[in-house]
């Protein structure tokens, strides 16, 4: 059903990214081209504001729009048209969510470094967030969830949220309802790059924003990509993935109906099952054939599969960490015995999801933890969002007249053999020295 790559002969040292680069399966985004594309548009926006955002929504999503600003009113029927289940939904993953992120935030740290000289480390929250949420073939107010959450409990006072307009010249109504839910009352509609573009520079319609978040295209990629600097980001989502490490002991259905869950997601969703056990790989082909058809979107999951999914036959559970570390997925399965204890051997996934009973659609939506991750195997040394993105770490520095006298001579030397006289002078003038400000050089031979 999916295809086959048979990696028994290697050992995990053989397994490496570099040996497997072009040999597993992934879907192939080329951000830099899409950056020549964006890097005009941006700059239109940051030089005309709401009028060019105003024009590409009308090109790009058909619809003609006086403001960007969803108004009130709109937010709150839209809450009250709110399906009783999804909103019980929305609120059970907003409170799992915030206890999970609220757990992620740092202490202050005060650190004695000599007698008289303390550093205090502070972590601040921006000012002011903007949330993009996606919109194209579903609606995803859990996006709207895992996105305005951590910036609300790191502190952030104002968010922001935009997400492309629909045909009535509105956001989906379900992610209008979670933004109302989570007290957030500024929405824009709008969508892409230009959506972006709008919280880099700021309009008439839309304040600057200090960071912006939230995964989306590959023009939306690009975007970041050429405003990072003007604007905090975070990583450049990417289609989304998933592995799945299986021994003996998985169940062939669960394995298959979470492989079909991802590539549901977007044709271009790329898949890995990892195994040691041929009738594992042959169970989860048979189950794939007899749940394909029952699935609602049956040709986007196939198109999925065909195109970037693969079964990865290896000798043992070494060498399967070995390739998940190596595609290092945004979503990471352990299906195994001991699942934790192999979950814990994982070097490279934006989040590991350990046990049988631990799939990654409770991730998406009611773990708590969040499911904006990082995908193209930027988990080797990117993050999935947390409240991180929206702190900053300010550090204060308070020292003593005698510690820093103590200090002089070695600051001395260190401005000396970096040429920056006045770096000494303002300490040496702190000791009561009015001697020569200009550092000592060792003689030339």
């Amino acid at each position: 059903m999916i295809s086959r790559i048979d990696l028994r002969g290697r050992t995990p040292g053989e397994l490496t990214r570099t040996a497997l680069d072009g040999v597993l399966p992934r879907a192939s985004l080329d951000v830099e081209a899409a950056v020549q594309l964006i890097r005009p548009l941006c700059e239109d926006v940051k030089h005309r504001g709401a009028a060019a955002v105003r024009e590409y929504t009308r090109r790009f999503d058909g619809v003609d729009l006086a403001t960007t600003r969803v108004p009130a009113e709109a937010l709150d029927a839209a809450l009250d048209a709110l399906d009783p289940a999804v909103r019980t939904a929305l609120e059970e993953a907003i409170r799992r969510t915030t206890r999970v992120h609220s757990g992620q935030l740092p202490a202050e740290g005060v650190t004695q470094v000599t007698g008289g000289l303390t550093v205090t480390g502070r972590f601040v929250p921006v000012a002011r967030a903007g949330v993009y949420v996606p919109g194209g073939l579903v609606a995803y107010p859990s996006s709207v969830v895992m996105n305005v959450v951590p910036a609300q409990v790191a502190g952030v006072a104002a968010v922001a949220v935009a997400s492309p307009p629909q045909r009535d010249g509105l956001p989906h109504p379900v992610v209008l309802a979670a933004c109302a839910l989570l007290g957030v009352r500024e929405v824009h509609a709008a969508g892409g790059a230009q959506a972006l573009a709008m919280f880099a520079y700021g309009t008439e319609d839309c304040a600057p924003v200090d960071v912006i978040t939230g995964p989306g295209n590959v023009y939306v990629a690009a975007a970041k990509r050429v405003l990072r600097g003007v604007v905090g980001t975070d990583g450049e989502n990417g289609p989304t993935e998933v592995a799945i490490i299986a021994d003996d002991t998985a169940d062939p259905s669960h394995v298959a109906a979470d492989l079909i869950a991802q590539a549901e997601h977007d044709e271009l969703a790329a898949c890995l099952l990892i195994t040691p056990d041929e009738a594992l790989a042959a169970g989860v082909d048979d189950e794939l054939a007899r749940q394909l058809p029952l699935t609602r979107h049956r040709e986007r999951v196939t198109t999925a599969l065909a195109g970037q999914a693969a079964c990865v036959l290896v000798a043992d559970l070494d060498a399967a960490l070995s390739v998940s570390d190596a595609w290092a997925p945004e979503h990471l399965e352990i299906q195994t015995r001991d699942a934790a204890k192999v979950a814990a051997r994982v070097r490279n996934a934006g989040a590991v999801f350990a046990g049988a009973y631990a799939p990654v659609s409770l991730g998406d939506y009611l773990a708590g933890s969040n499911h904006v991750l990082p995908t193209g195997g930027t988990a080797r040394h990117t993050s999935g969002l947390s409240v991180f993105p929206f702190l900053r770490l300010v550090n204060v520095i308070e020292c003593d007249r005698e510690t820093l006298a103590a200090t002089a001579p070695l600051i001395d030397a260190l401005g000396g053999a970096e040429d920056l006289a006045a770096h000494v002078a303002a300490v040496r003038v702190r000791g009561g020295s009015r001697g020569d400000a200009s550092p000592r050089k060792k003689a030339v031979p």
